[in-house]
């Protein structure tokens, strides 16, 4: 080899050396990030899209420098909204948001966790129920047999609208709701005839009467989607109060995180469990206030002979719930010890 080839040579290897060295943190700094696909069951139109989906997003990669970073979907956009479960837990998704209603089939809890009606009255309770009383940690430990990570995103309780006055037993059994999971039963059962329409759909099912009435939340569910437009009467008492929006995150995704990193998202679920609890009571009293002034909304009670009715009917279904599993039937005992203490129960009820 003569000496102009082996400069040539030597002049070649530095140059390789010196890129690799100055694309090495590049590649580094690719490796030590992941994007999380997450398909939520809100529509983009749905208030808790934004305050929620987009604000967790927001604070998880934020507070992780970046290295999480979550790429959002809105409902129906990769599938529909009860498949997100099953996606999530066979890692086609990472993560997701659902209504625990969604894995009825999947989580004996399920059906508590949507909410048992006419059971709690203040949204602290649930939060107490959920925090306090360890409801939230059953929930996990089920979800964890699924490969799933649970996280309760906000309390708050679940109020219909609907197109006309209900007046009397005879109007509330002539009445079409949109429904879902365990109230969807409990409302057919009590006599309305409810069926689920998914979120996206709603607004076109209600303006057109496919459907008399609905719950999507309550008055600022129901803002956003725009359903004081169709339906002047927003309905009082709540049929329920619970956790009705969850987060759910596949666990092998999860544990691909550092250890910072997971900790970071975990603790990011929790503390918005009463960022949103709370902000969610607030904005709830604006919407209703705006939707009566903007769209002429009047606040109606169910007639004593309509929340008779629903009551019996919500304690006979307390215990199906309660028959799905022993852990199931644990919740329920916790529930009723605390509705006892509440003074909203019997002691030998």
């Amino acid at each position: 080899m003569d000496s102009t080839t082996f400069k040539r040579g030597l002049l070649a290897g530095a140059t390789a050396l010196a890129l690799t060295a100055f694309l090495a943190p590049s590649t580094a700094l690719a490796q030590d990030s992941t994007t999380w696909r997450v398909q939520s069951h809100w529509p983009s139109s749905s208030s808790s899209y934004e305050d929620s989906l987009v604000r967790i997003k927001n604070v998880i990669e934020e507070r992780t420098d970046g290295r999480v970073k979550l790429k959002l979907y809105p409902a129906g956009a990769l599938f529909k909204a009860q498949q997100t479960f099953d996606a999530v837990k066979r890692g086609t998704i990472q993560m997701g948001t659902i209504a625990p209603a969604y894995a009825q089939n999947q989580m004996s809890l399920a059906g508590i966790a949507s909410g048992l009606p006419f059971a709690f009255r203040n949204v602290w309770e649930v939060a107490y129920f959920h925090k306090n009383l360890g409801f939230e940690d059953m929930l996990r430990e089920e979800a964890a047999e699924e490969g799933i990570y649970w996280s309760t995103d906000k309390v708050y309780p679940t109020e219909m609208v609907v197109d006309r006055p209900i007046e009397s037993m005879e109007d509330f059994e002539g009445l079409k709701i949109r429904s879902s999971g365990a109230l969807q039963t409990f409302l057919t059962e009590a006599g309305a005839s409810a069926s689920y329409i998914p979120g996206g759909e709603l607004y076109t099912a209600l303006s057109s009467g496919v459907v008399d009435g609905a719950h999507w939340g309550a008055a600022q569910g129901a803002a956003s989607m725009s359903l004081y437009e169709v339906a002047k009467y927003h309905v009082k008492p709540a049929l329920n109060i619970a956790g009705t929006d969850v987060f759910i995150i596949n666990q092998k995704a999860l544990d691909k995180l550092s250890p910072e990193d997971a900790k970071t998202v975990k603790d990011a679920l929790n503390e918005q469990f009463w960022v949103r609890t709370n902000e969610y009571l607030y904005k709830e009293q604006l919407a209703l206030a705006g939707a009566m002034e903007k769209d002429g909304v009047k606040i109606t009670e169910l007639p004593p002979e309509v929340q008779k009715k629903l009551t019996e009917v919500a304690q006979a279904s307390w215990e199906e719930q309660g028959e799905r599993s022993d852990k199931a039937a644990e919740a329920l005992d916790k529930v009723k010890k605390m509705l006892t203490r509440l003074g909203y129960l019997d002691s030998d009820a």
